[in-house]
């Protein structure tokens, strides 16, 4: 072990190589994830080089591009850098890196910390250089029991440099008080002038209940990116277990299950993954949501700066801007095109060669609300929506890969109530001469039924994969899905005849319906489409919701909310709703040959309820 706590990296199996623009161009094209569980290689060994080039290990070997060799002799002017362990209250050590600027006056610190990756704080180690740069002193921290942990030949397991002691809390009780001693170790040792915490995923989670919770109350300011909420909400609503996001998660903790969760986490996981105790597993969610403590936050008066994708396949939208709504201080709300981290995943992590607004923005947040510059951000509106697919793209004739030549359209709105101004009723009819589908009017019509066995995945799925669809959503290739590919046996379509005017979708859609199902339980899948003139389509919006103790003989009306949009649909285009019963996302209520039965009764007509704006 080095003198400053920083443990040789000799044990990995994968050798630091030298970084190169083919790396860089990847990750600004590409994203920062090469599979919804495995950070993209080049993410890591950019990384890895960033730190071995400040703790020393990289010594007579230049590893860096100039752009990056650069950004480290800037800091390393005006800085010193240090890799301590930081020993928490119950003497779990915490790996961490300060990057503490060579003054005798207080400045503020950027507290950071890490998501949920084996890789721990490293990942971001460009986005501590950039702040450093600002004039913040930099703490960055792995939570308890995040990180690499790598089986030895002989038996046992060693963990990465970047790899924190104890097992993982999942943003509970243990990682608040980490924080604040976080904030003791930060104010004993680089005297900050103020403190923020900023954080993307995990780690933006608890930056809000650290700043929420500290018992002295010295949190500033808050950056949020990709965040939660809700926790509960997000891993269980309207009754459905997101059982796709939890084991990605599970998979992606740095080593097995056994070693990274203690046994009481470990019952919380299986009474998840098997549907029981769920009144549990939500108070357990509860507990580690900053929507429980929004009171406290409002009370310390917290600037909080949240960020969000529409097709968050984690931490869906909903739940974030309900708490964004419960929030009275200065607030801001970014929801940006793709889903988890693409927006500001590869901006944290590598330059760009124009500015990259997610980050920017945060950065500009923290300016303003620790330092008091007088940078725009007192007069920005409190939400900034990104139009999915409003940007222009152009395809490279060699790769095939689509490239953005003209960014998307953002819309400003002084809160999130204003997004929506008026709303528009959909009604589902029924089955037209010669027609399989249903269609979309706009006068109630009672009556019929469509039916369907709901027991198979359809070509109608919320996401090839969690966050690489999306994150090719960010990058300009938005999935497309052949309508004729959606095989009726197992779902039901209703579709309107061609918008002779734009519509602008702008909120959070219901729906309404009659349901019946030969099963005791139903899980139903609901996925609006924008379907062009050649029947290909693009995905709007989501929601599944799963109805218990039914029978075969008693109609049960539901509504629910699917998942917030921004979206322009086109004249000419066509607005389609399909229902499914199975989608891999999400646990399945239906029976073995089930049958659903989707009606429309005189005393509840069924219909879709359009937010616009």
């Amino acid at each position: 072990m080095r003198e400053d706590g920083f443990v040789s990296h000799s044990q990995d199996a994968t050798p630091i190589h030298p970084v190169t623009p083919d790396q860089v161009s990847r990750i600004a094209d590409h994203g920062l994830h090469s599979s919804p569980t495995a950070i993209d290689p080049a993410a890591v060994n950019i990384a890895e080089a960033l730190v071995a080039t400040l703790n020393g290990t990289a010594a007579g070997t230049t590893l860096l591009t100039p752009e990056l060799q650069q950004l480290t002799e800037q800091v390393r002017q005006r800085a010193t850098f240090g890799f301590p362990r930081i020993t928490a209250a119950d003497g779990v050590e915490l790996s961490a890196h300060t990057i503490k600027l060579n003054t005798s006056e207080p400045r503020p610190v950027v507290i950071v910390p890490a998501g949920w990756t084996p890789f721990g704080w490293i990942l971001f180690e460009y986005a501590y250089l950039r702040l450093a740069l600002r004039g913040y002193h930099v703490l960055a921290y792995t939570p308890r029991g995040i990180g690499l942990v790598r089986p030895l030949p002989g038996g046992g397991h060693a963990d990465a440099p970047w790899t924190s002691g104890g097992t993982i809390d999942v943003a509970g009780p243990a990682d608040r008080t980490d924080g604040s001693t976080v904030i003791d170790y930060a104010q004993e040792h680089l005297n900050p002038s103020r403190i923020a915490f900023l954080g993307e995923s995990y780690g933006s989670g608890i930056s809000q209940l650290v700043a929420a919770k500290d018992p002295a109350g010295r949190v500033d300011a808050v950056v949020a990116l990709s965040t939660w909420g809700d926790l509960a909400d997000s891993l269980y609503c309207n009754d459905t277990r997101h059982l796709k996001a939890v084991q990605s998660l599970i998979d992606f903790t740095g080593g097995p299950e056994e070693l990274k969760f203690d046994a009481a986490t470990r019952k919380i996981l299986d009474d998840f993954r098997h549907g029981r105790n769920m009144d549990g597993v939500v108070a357990w969610g509860k507990e580690r949501s900053p929507s429980t403590y929004v009171a406290e936050t409002n009370a310390r008066g917290i600037p909080t700066f949240l960020s969000n994708t529409w097709h968050e396949t984690l931490f869906p939208a909903n739940q974030a801007i309900a708490n964004f709504g419960r929030l009275t201080v200065p607030k801001r709300l970014n929801l940006w095109i793709g889903d988890h981290a693409a927006p500001e995943g590869a901006g944290l992590t590598i330059p760009f060669s124009g500015p990259n607004p997610p980050v920017e923005e945060a950065f500009a947040w923290l300016d303003h609300h620790v330092q008091g510059a007088d940078n725009g951000v007192a007069d920005w509106p409190a939400v900034s929506s990104q139009i999915m697919f409003t940007y222009r793209t152009t395809t490279d004739p060699e790769s095939g890969q689509n490239a953005i030549v003209e960014p998307a359209v953002r819309e400003a709105r002084p809160s999130w109530t204003d997004v929506t101004t008026s709303t528009e009723r959909w009604y589902l009819t029924a089955t037209g001469a010669g027609r399989q589908d249903g269609g979309l009017g706009t006068a109630p019509e009672t009556g019929w039924k469509l039916e369907f066995t709901p027991g198979e995945l359809t070509a109608a799925t919320a996401v090839d994969a969690i966050i690489t669809t999306g994150q090719a959503e960010w990058n300009g290739t938005p999935k497309q899905y052949a309508t004729d590919a959606f095989d009726r046996r197992h779902l039901a379509v209703w579709t309107s005849a061609p918008l002779q005017a734009a519509r602008r979708i702008r909120g959070i859609p219901e729906l309404t319906l009659t349901v019946r199902s030969s099963g005791e339980n139903a899980t139903l899948v609901a996925y609006l489409f924008d379907v062009g003139p050649d029947d290909t389509a693009r995905i709007i919006t989501h929601e599944p919701v799963t109805l218990r103790d039914l029978t075969s003989t008693e109609n049960r009306v539901t509504t629910w909310q699917l998942q917030a949009a921004g979206y322009d649909l086109a004249p000419d285009h066509r607005l389609m709703l399909v229902v499914n019963g199975k989608d891999q996302l999400y646990s399945d209520e239906n029976a073995p040959d089930s049958t659903l039965t989707i009606t429309s009764t005189d005393d509840s007509a069924a219909h879709l309820v359009l937010p616009l704006g």
